[in-house]
């Protein structure tokens, strides 16, 4: 068998990538519209040739044990040596931050309660040790004591190797790319409602893979509001808390009309654009109206490899877009957006497209209005071959769920018929929100297992 379930079972985290990100390819799964469905119930997951498969949720569990620590004075660091061999390095200033006790710390908050302006950044130190409990202590040259747990300290270790792996487990950076073999991992409405095992499993292949469908759920409104519940609370914009995807008479959305939406992510007209975007299927059209997603990090990697000049214009260049119009109240948005948002080292971090609401001002200098032009046609050129996009069918009762700052989604034009009118409710979350509730339920599942 090429697929395993996620739903019941913590499985191995991603290896690190590379600074580019590898294109891994995907072994199929079931896809939404195909047959009668995916076998049973919980989280299909996604394996990767060669690799191992997605979604981990378990973390190691190895204990660190301190062998002798010593004060580099004239560095002002603490040099820990560790049982197994390695070495870290702390600052004096750093251990002096982060002192743990009562008078600096509030527990229950776990804030720091130690102002800046107290803070001696050129502070010394006058003994350092390990207490028989194998803990660090330190006294200063105040007479305060500071007294730091090993796997504390040995987390929050300075060498590069180990800042990647804690913001890896605190952000879950790495993804996985795919093109037009991608089979959407699923899930059962249900048991993410209910079982904290398949709401993490549910989470991480949304944070990995980008996109996650949902069987099961009725046919009715109120359903994405109950999946947000699970998480937090759901994003409130100008079209709702939720909103109805219909053909509307003096529609204010392109959404809502019967037309072809080309592929495009939603409302980068708000300078923070929403994470997280749900879509539950109450009604489908008796003709039309498939859905199709892409992998804009996927393409912007691709962009950035086949057409670098292309790749620097739209990461460069801040692009007007513009929202006006009357709905949960009237709005007049404006934003300025990089078409691709990326970091310090050149990896996307959101892409920001949508045809529909990219403003007729274009606020550049005339002899970049042409190179923009031919970027942006080279991109979406690009998320238009066959090979790269993913293609499927809702039916009542699914939900498809989907990173709103990676995928970019479109959907074919359909009869516009009274009788049978086609009808999703969304909603959106929040990526802050989403890993939050991540973390949590990890934590949780690692405690219960």
């Amino acid at each position: 068998m090429w697929m395993t379930r996620l739903g019941r079972r913590a499985l191995p985290a991603l290896k690190p990538s590379s600074s580019v990100p590898a294109f891994h390819p995907l072994r199929p799964c079931w896809k939404p519209g195909q047959g009668s469905g995916p076998p049973g119930s919980g989280l299909t997951s996604v394996q990767l040739r060669g690799q191992q498969t997605l979604g981990s949720a378990s973390l190691p569990l190895t204990r660190h044990a301190v062998r002798f620590v010593r004060a580099q004075h004239e560095d002002r660091l603490v040099e820990v040596e560790w049982e197994d061999g390695g070495q870290s390095l702390y600052p004096f200033t750093w251990l002096r931050d982060n002192c743990q006790c009562p008078l600096c710390t509030l527990e229950s908050a776990q804030a720091r309660k130690l102002l800046m302006a107290d803070l001696d950044v050129n502070t010394g130190l006058d003994v350092v040790e390990v207490t028989n409990d194998n803990k660090v202590s330190i006294m200063w040259p105040d007479q305060h004591t500071s007294v730091f747990d090993a796997e504390w300290l040995k987390k929050r270790c300075f060498s590069s190797a180990a800042r990647r792996a804690f913001q890896e487990e605190l952000f879950l950076n790495e993804r996985y790319y795919w093109d037009s073999t991608l089979r959407i991992p699923t899930a059962d409405f249900q048991e993410i409602l209910h079982d904290d095992k398949a709401a993490l499993a549910w989470l991480l292949a949304l944070r990995r893979v980008g996109v996650v469908y949902l069987k099961g759920a009725p046919a009715q409104p109120g359903q994405v509001a109950k999946l947000a519940e699970r998480i937090g609370y759901l994003r409130l914009t100008f079209y709702g808390h939720t909103w109805q995807v219909q053909d509307k008479p003096m529609a204010n959305n392109v959404a809502y009309t019967s037309g072809k939406c080309s592929f495009h992510t939603d409302y980068p007209a708000l300078h923070f654009t929403p994470g997280v975007q749900f879509l539950h299927c109450i009604n489908q059209a008796a003709v039309g109206g498939e859905s199709t997603l892409v992998d804009g990090f996927h393409m912007a990697a691709k962009l950035k490899r086949e057409d670098p000049e292309a790749f620097r214009t739209l990461t460069t260049l801040g692009i007007d877009f513009t929202d006006t119009g009357t709905d949960y109240c009237d709005f007049m948005l404006q934003a300025k957006q990089r078409i691709i948002d990326v970091d310090a080292e050149g990896q996307p971090l959101r892409v920001n497209y949508n045809n529909a609401t990219r403003d007729s001002v274009l606020d550049l200098p005339v002899h970049q209005v042409q190179p923009f032009y031919r970027a942006l046609r080279a991109f979406v050129d690009l998320m238009d071959r066959p090979e790269n996009v993913v293609s499927y069918r809702m039916e009542p009762g699914d939900i498809v769920t989907f990173d709103n700052w990676r995928l970019l989604h479109g959907r074919a034009g359909f009869l516009s018929d009274p009788q049978k009118l086609r009808h999703l409710e969304g909603a959106y979350l929040d990526w802050d929100e989403v890993m939050s509730r991540l973390r949590i339920l990890r934590g949780s599942v690692q405690h219960d297992e």
